[in-house]
């Protein structure tokens, strides 16, 4: 289950509620971007434990 429709509508307003249209749009930017940050950070992560692993094979 989720929050109810009153709790939701006030987290929203707590995040979102200062804010003019500028500022909700620089905020999700800046939430894409960090979601594309965080995808690259794991993929870099992945690529070393495979490469530590072939590493580790090879001697």
């Amino acid at each position: 289950m989720g929050a109810t429709p009153d709790a939701t509508f006030y987290k929203w307003r707590s995040k979102f509620g200062g804010m003019n249209i500028s500022d909700a749009k620089r905020l999700r930017q800046l939430e894409e971007e960090n979601a594309r940050l965080k995808r690259l950070v794991g993929e870099q992560a992945l690529d070393i434990v495979v490469l530590k692993d072939v590493i580790s094979k090879n001697f």
